[in-house]
C-alpha cells in the first residue's frame, strides 16, 4: 500500500507479503476467522445464517487488499432517513468508513469517499477528523449522476482497485430502495449500486458490501430465501446488488473494522501504520463531527423518530469501542 517491506523501506521497488522471503510468507499471526466471529455476533435480530452464508470472505476482500501493489480503496456510505429529528443519515456506516480510511492513508494507500447529497453533510464532517487526505465524491439521488460519476472514476490516472460499501441502501427486486420497514426511500438515495453492478458494464475494481440487516449493497449475494425467512419484511428489503465478497456483522461499522484488522493482520509489516488511529479515541471524535457537525443521527423506528445522539445501531459508544478492542487484541496477539 504500497507494499514496502520494512527491512528495504528505503528502496523504491515494491515487495509483496506472499511472494518475497523478506517479508515472509503467511505468517498472518491470527486467525482470520476469530475476527468474523467477533463481528458477526447477534444484536438485536438473529443474523447468524446471514454470517454462516459469507463466513470466509473476510479473508478473501483482505487479502484482495493486501496483496495489491499500490490499492486505491473507495468507500461508500451514508444512509439517508427522511423520518428523523432533523431528517439526516444515520451513525452507523460513517464510523466504519473514517476508521479504514485512516488506517489506508497511514499505511500509504489512497482513499476516496462517495456518498450522495442527503448524506453528504455527515459524510463530510466524519472525513474532516480523518488524518491525512481523503478525497470526498458527492452525486445527486439520479442513476444519471451516478454513472457520470463511475466515468469519471474509471478515467482516472490513479484508478479505484477496491470499492467498499458500509450500510449503503441496495436496490431491491423491485428496482427500488427499502429502509427495514418497507419503506420506498429511492427519493433520497442514489443508486450507487451501479458503481457495483449494472446492465452492460462490469466493475474493473473489486467490491466489497458490508452490512447487518439484508437490504445493503453486497447482501444480494445472499440466497433470498435466507433473508425472507430471517428478516422481518425480508421478501421486500432484500438487496438484489451483490459483490464479490460480503462482510455481514451485528452492526455495519463493525464489518469495516473487521476489514482493517484482517489486513492489519496479514501485514505486520504495516500493521502498526493501520491500527495508528484504531482506538476508542479516534472512534469517540468521528462519531462526535457526525453528529455535533454532521447532524447524524440514531434510533430511528416506525414511532420514533431518529434523534441526535453519540449512538450507533442504539447501542453505546463503549459497545463500540468494546470491539475495536477486542479486533485489536486478536491482531497484536502474540
Amino acid at each position: 500500500m504500497p507494499l514496502l517491506c520494512s527491512s528495504r523501506s528505503n528502496e523504491s521497488n515494491i515487495c509483496n507479503v506472499y511472494s518475497s522471503p523478506q517479508c515472509g510468507r503467511g505468517t498472518v499471526g491470527t486467525d482470520i476467522a476469530v475476527l468474523e466471529k467477533i463481528v458477526g455476533r447477534t444484536i438485536r435480530r438473529d443474523i447468524s445464517n446471514l454470517v454462516a452464508f459469507a463466513e470466509g470472505d473476510l479473508e478473501k476482500a483482505a487479502r484482495s487488499i493486501a496483496e495489491h501493489e499500490q490499492p486505491h480503496i473507495g468507500i461508500i456510505c451514508g444512509f439517508f432517513v427522511r423520518h428523523a429529528e432533523p431528517p439526516s443519515p444515520e451513525t452507523d456506516g460513517l464510523n466504519g468508513m473514517a476508521q479504514l480510511a485512516a488506517g489506508f492513508l497511514a499505511a500509504g494507500a489512497k482513499v476516496t469517499v462517495i456518498t450522495d447529497a442527503p448524506s453528504a453533510k455527515a459524510v463530510w464532517a466524519a472525513t474532516k477528523v480523518v488524518p491525512g487526505k481523503v478525497t470526498l465524491e458527492i452525486v445527486d439521488v439520479d442513476a444519471a449522476a451516478v454513472r457520470e460519476l463511475r466515468g469519471r472514476l474509471e478515467s482516472r490516472a490513479a484508478p479505484l482497485t477496491h470499492l467498499v460499501a458500509i450500510e449503503r441502501c441496495s436496490l431491491a427486486a423491485d428496482g427500488i430502495p427499502h429502509r427495514e420497514h418497507g419503506w420506498d426511500i429511492s427519493g433520497d438515495t442514489a443508486p450507487l449500486d451501479y458503481l457495483f453492478e449494472d446492465q452492460g458494464w462490469t466493475a474493473p475494481w473489486k467490491t466489497i458490501g458490508i452490512g447487518d440487516g439484508g437490504n445493503e449493497i453486497g447482501m444480494g449475494n445472499l440466497p433470498v430465501e435466507i433473508v425472507e425467512r430471517d428478516i422481518p419484511n425480508g421478501s421486500k428489503i432484500a438487496a438484489a446488488t451483490g459483490a464479490d465478497w460480503l462482510l455481514v456483522a451485528g452492526v455495519a461499522n463493525w464489518g469495516a473494522y473487521a476489514l482493517l484488522a484482517a489486513v492489519a493482520a496479514i501485514q505486520p509489516e504495516h500493521r502498526e501504520a493501520l491500527l495508528s488511529h484504531f482506538d476508542g479515541e479516534f472512534e469517540e471524535t468521528v462519531l462526535r463531527a457526525a453528529v455535533e457537525v454532521g447532524q447524524a443521527i440514531d434510533d430511528s423506528r416506525v414511532d420514533r423518530a431518529g434523534q441526535l445522539q453519540m449512538t450507533i445501531d442504539r447501542l453505546p459508544l463503549k459497545d463500540h469501542i468494546d470491539i475495536i478492542n477486542e479486533l485489536r487484541d486478536a491482531v497484536l496477539a502474540p
